[in-house]
């Protein structure tokens, strides 16, 4: 408010200097020039004239005359002047239901040009329409004018650019199906998982120009777990999620979507499973050594993450380095997440691994296995020596004495054989992984046939 009265209290002393200077001092001038003609004729006229009264009459009817001739513009003091208003939006007028239109820019500038006075009138007017009117034009491509709506009649104004070429289209629809995306999904809980997301169809209706319908590869809804309210179990429901087409590069395609939002529930769970820590030593302990137990600060895990995963999750494996071991040893490991497991309830152990002296123990007549065999194959032994090899077990010797038999398996891969005769080598494996096992039989000859 004190500035708006200081401008008040400088526009009125302005205006008294201009009339001090350019009419209260030539008409005092002017006055005493007729009194020194007629000094002698008319004391009456100069003493009419010489009272203040009349002076200030005569001022202020000059001033009035001259605020007339200033306001109608009869006499002009200011030269024209310009501004631009920079990124005007233009709306188009057209039937939306039955055409698409392209060629149309987004924003144009408009250069106004008047007084400054207009100007400022112009500028604080709230109305700034930009148009193009395509009423009553058919499909094909024209040059429209753009044209600048404004209240104030005395400015003239510039469109950049004043007018385009657009292109009208039919428009069309096609049936397309929805899918859903969730975004930043490493941002939820990490025992925690998106278990299911529904919404009401999987049909959306697009529509554009046929070159446009054309284009679209895919519509997506985009779930974000940012904008999740809550990440705990149970079913958050998602409303108005903005549905986007997209072409064959994931580009956003230009295109009319019915309809353009949609209610999106998104079940959370926590699946969880109780397994075993498996160790499994990795190389052969120095000569005359066998490892005579592992102790383990942690023998089970819980692990979170995928159902099916976790189906068919039986262990978390830790393997560890034993290669030329020659006395105790204590191993601080990290548990590796296998694939589909989101979280564990442990995240590393602590193993002891004691040695003892090695023992052997054969085990005679163990089955030989095939294994990856191709499918509409068979496998037959050439001899007997061919399905059967004995396993020398190596280990401390309150280990091996527990072992059977049937704790040890021995198998040929036959991965990439087809039919014929095929020397093989013969692998051996056993359930008790702190002893070693040993084929005394390495290589068997077998033969595939097709079936």
């Amino acid at each position: 408010m004190k500035k708006i009265i200081q401008i008040i209290k400088t526009i009125f002393h302005k205006v008294w200097k201009f009339i001090d200077k350019f009419i209260v001092l030539p008409v005092t001038k002017i006055i005493y020039l007729i009194t020194s003609k007629f000094d002698n004729s008319s004391k009456r006229i100069e003493n009419w004239l010489s009272n203040k009264n009349t002076l200030l009459f005569i001022s202020l009817f000059l001033a009035v005359v001259t605020f007339i001739v200033i306001d109608q513009k009869i006499i002009v003091f200011t030269d024209n002047t310009a501004e631009v208003l920079k990124n005007q939006k233009v709306t188009v007028v057209y039937n939306e239901e039955a055409y698409v239109v392209e060629g149309v820019p987004e924003t144009v500038d408009v250069t106004l040009i008047g007084s400054k006075t207009d100007l400022y009138i112009a500028k604080q007017s709230s109305s700034h329409d930009v148009k193009i009117d395509l009423s009553g034009l058919k499909p094909g491509t024209h040059k429209v004018n753009i044209n600048y709506n404004q209240n104030v009649g005395n400015i003239d104004y510039m469109v950049n650019p004043s007018n385009v070429t657009v292109i009208i289209y039919q428009k069309v629809s096609a049936t397309s199906t929805l899918s859903v995306d969730v975004i930043n999904q490493d941002k939820l809980d990490s025992k925690l998982i998106i278990d299911d997301i529904t919404y009401d169809t999987d049909k959306v209706i697009i529509k554009g120009a046929e070159h446009q319908i054309s284009e679209v590869a895919s519509v997506k809804a985009i779930v974000d777990v940012n904008n999740l309210s809550s990440q705990k179990n149970g079913k958050i429901t998602l409303k108005d999620v903005p549905l986007k087409a997209y072409d064959s590069e994931g580009n956003v395609a230009d295109v009319e979507i019915v309809p353009a939002k949609m209610d999106i529930d998104v079940t959370i769970s926590s699946p969880s499973k109780q397994v075993p820590i498996k160790v499994i030593p990795k190389g052969e302990v120095s000569f005359g050594k066998a490892i005579s137990s592992i102790s383990q600060s942690e023998t089970k895990v819980t692990v979170y993450g995928d159902k099916k995963e976790l189906e068919n999750l039986t262990y978390i494996p830790v393997e560890i380095d034993v290669s030329d071991l020659k006395e105790n040893k204590e191993y601080k490991m990290e548990l590796e997440k296998p694939v589909g497991v989101r979280s564990l309830s442990v995240n590393n152990i602590t193993l002891k691994v004691t040695l003892d002296s090695v023992s052997n123990k054969d085990f005679e007549n163990i089955n030989i296995e095939s294994r990856n065999l191709p499918d509409g194959y068979a496998v037959q032994g050439v001899s007997e020596d061919s399905t059967k090899v004995t396993v020398t077990v190596k280990g401390v010797r309150t280990v091996i004495d527990n072992i059977s038999a049937s704790d040890i398996s021995a198998y040929i891969d036959l991965s990439d054989y087809t039919a014929g005769v095929h020397e093989v080598n013969v692998n051996v494996e056993g359930l008790e992984l702190k002893a070693q096992y040993v084929s005394k039989t390495t290589k068997v000859k077998v033969k595939i046939v097709k079936q």
